[in-house]
């Protein structure tokens, strides 16, 4: 799998958190944390995706816009796509 380096910002405490992981010998590097951890992210959205999506379908399809909006004002989401929750 090829790899590129970026620029991620973190709170200094995570950072000591994980630097402290690296040090116990938990965690192989920064690095293979932040990609360990990202993998999981990915993994765990797409499995909600998943879990929605087969929700939706057993409940007679997508959710109209009235859900939609009940459902981001429940989340205190702005009803913005890219908004965090």
């Amino acid at each position: 799998m090829a790899s590129r380096k970026v620029t991620v910002t973190l709170p200094v405490e995570q950072l000591e958190g994980i630097r402290q992981l690296v040090a116990n010998g938990t965690a192989p590097s920064v690095s293979g944390f932040v990609q360990h951890a990202v993998a999981v992210a990915l993994d765990d959205v797409a499995g909600w995706k998943t879990l929605l999506t087969e929700a939706l379908s057993a409940s007679g399809g997508p959710m109209t816009p009235d859900e939609r909006g009940w459902a981001d004002s429940i989340l205190g989401r702005d009803g913005d796509p890219g908004a965090a929750a």
